[in-house]
């Protein structure tokens, strides 16, 4: 249990800090190069994977509800783990998955609560005119991977001789520990899943 919470807190307070940051130092948009592959870039999105949207306000808030249901769920299967004594690759991976679910959970129910959206500048925490409200939040990503950037071989059927960027995702810290989770399950599913 102590390893499991220390992941969580720790997974949630590296994901929390680094988005209430950015959030309040960076303008929408802007971006800064720290290598040639690897950018902090600020963008938010409506919490779908890729920024995907659906529904406009019934589908944001149908997801949001989803993502509380699903964080019971996920936590009811660490639970387990722990209390069965599960192999410490399912426990790790489940607390991964857990945590980075709850942080942006976070985002998605209270983030348009706590900040503005000013046009121009960087939001206020505790604004006293907030963007949105409970449950309508939008997720913070700022983790920005372009290792690649060019042309695509004009040899490739429908997308050749057309630009293209590997990896072009923006992402935060707690998209990083879920695909890590999912990760570990994949790569070591047999020893995650062992018996003891």
């Amino acid at each position: 249990m102590k390893k499991a919470l220390s992941i969580i807190v720790l997974i949630l307070l590296l994901d929390q800090i680094s988005k209430i940051y950015i959030k309040t130092n960076f303008f929408y948009g802007e971006e800064v190069l720290v290598f040639d592959w690897f950018r902090i870039h600020f963008i938010e999105n409506n919490g779908m994977a890729w920024g995907a949207e659906f529904g406009g306000k019934t589908g944001k808030l149908f997801l949001t509800i989803f993502r509380l249901f699903a964080i019971v769920g996920i936590g009811y299967w660490l639970f387990k783990s722990i209390k069965t004594n599960a192999n410490n690759f399912l426990i790790v991976a489940v607390s991964l998955i857990f945590a980075g679910a709850m942080g942006n959970i976070i985002d998605s129910v209270f983030y348009g609560i706590l900040f503005n959206s000013p046009h121009n500048t960087t939001a206020t925490l505790f604004a006293d005119n907030p963007y949105g409200s409970i449950f309508f939040g939008k997720v913070v990503d700022m983790l920005y991977f372009p290792i690649w950037n060019g042309n695509l071989p004009n040899w490739l059927p429908i997308w050749g001789g057309k630009p293209f960027t590997f990896f072009n995702a923006i992402f935060n810290v707690a998209d990083t520990a879920i695909s890590t989770g999912v990760g570990i399950l994949i790569v070591f599913n047999k020893k995650a899943f062992a018996k003891k």
